[in-house]
């Protein structure tokens, strides 16, 4: 038995390693190399075989005293040593069944071939404006779907004609291979391949859909975009994806909203800011101004002194709390615009005024000049 690789380095463990230990790296391993999750893989289904040989071996007692002392030789059923040997699970066992032993079952099952099968979920897009996302609107939503066709009705079969179950797997849509080893015979299954998985066999297949039951095309549903909502936001319109196979459910429309910038507005959480120029007059003496907001025009009073980068809040002028109540704020953020191409006149008004002022009416300029003050002497 020359050939054949130590068991233990199968495993991954120490020679002493303990029967928690050996257990444990045998799940791993059964696990890393079962047929069901590298379908058609030799070298997995070879690998997996020698991971059960190994288990099989060191997780009884009596055989691995023996292996320890003898090598294989002491546990070849040549040698007399291993009869009654084979699968830990016992001879002529699935590998889905010993998968489910292991690990508790989801790996060895499969679905049946004509079970119902819910649709796959479909993906499109809309763009809204700055107003919609906050005030909610309805958009009429093109996208693209997989129907099932309305000349065969989903079987796949021309008009006066019925798919036939298939005689190689009896309608399952899988075989099962009989495969003998030194551990008795071990079964695998493996996708039909004369019915491709379908459990059916269509002789007249439809024009329309080829025999697949089903075709895609256009379509067009109205979708309600709540207030408040977000850029890049998903919204779900259930029972609009693929149709389902077999009378299952179908899937679900995902349409993902892209929002406009706005020339004027950002958003900032449920909150609006924008910026507001006003000129040095408004500034210095007050003034009630316009405020553009996502309801309107509103007035507002600057007050006097207002300076530049000052910031005041219209309340409840935001954005809807998306699924609650009340609205975010409105922010305006003030820039005083200095004016440019003045004539002599308006220049000789300024510099009259300029003259006229004091280092008290500048409040930043003053603690400025004290700062060098002190600083420089």
């Amino acid at each position: 038995m020359a050939d054949k690789r130590d068991y233990y380095e199968v495993l991954g463990v120490q020679k002493g390693a303990s029967e928690d230990e050996i257990k444990k790296a045998y799940r791993q391993s059964a696990k890393k190399y079962h047929p069901d999750l590298h379908p058609g893989d030799k070298d997995c289904e070879e690998k997996f075989k020698e991971v059960n040989e190994a288990y099989e071996v060191l997780s009884d007692s009596e055989k691995r005293a023996r292996y320890d002392q003898f090598g294989h030789a002491g546990v070849d059923p040549n040698y007399g040593a291993g009869a009654g040997g084979g699968s830990p699970f016992g001879v002529d066992m699935d590998f889905g069944d010993i998968f489910s032993s292991i690990f508790g079952g989801g790996f060895g099952g499969r679905r049946a071939a004509n079970a119902p099968q819910r649709g796959g979920d479909v993906e499109t897009s809309v763009t809204i404006t700055f107003e919609e996302s906050a005030k909610g609107t309805t958009k009429k939503v093109s996208y693209n779907s997989v129907d099932t066709c309305t000349d065969c009705h989903g079987t796949g079969a021309a008009a006066g004609s019925q798919p036939k179950t298939c005689s190689a797997c009896g309608g399952s849509g899988r075989v099962t291979i009989n495969q003998r080893s030194p551990l008795g015979v071990i079964q695998t299954q493996r996708t039909c391949d004369a019915c491709h998985g379908r459990g059916k066999i269509i002789d007249n297949p439809c024009r329309r859909c080829n025999g697949s039951g089903r075709y895609r095309q256009p379509h067009t549903v109205d979708v309600s975009i709540p207030a408040g909502i977000r850029d890049s936001q998903i919204l779900n319109v259930g029972g609009h994806g693929n149709a389902g196979v077999n009378g299952g459910p179908k899937g679900d429309l995902h349409v993902y909203v892209n929002v406009r910038k706005h020339e004027l507005f950002e958003r900032r959480g449920d909150d609006v800011w924008c910026d507001l120029p006003i000129t040095f007059a408004q500034a210095s003496l007050g003034a009630e101004v316009t405020v553009p907001t996502i309801d309107g025009k509103a007035r507002y009073t600057i007050h006097e002194g207002t300076q530049p980068n000052d910031i005041f809040k219209l309340k409840g002028k935001g954005f809807t709390h998306l699924g609650g109540r009340g609205r975010g704020d409105h922010y305006c953020r003030v820039v005083v615009e200095i004016p440019k191409n003045l004539n002599q006149k308006q220049k000789d008004l300024i510099t009259q005024f300029d003259r006229s002022t004091t280092e008290s009416n500048y409040s930043k300029r003053s603690g400025f000049f004290d700062k060098l003050k002190k600083m420089f002497g």
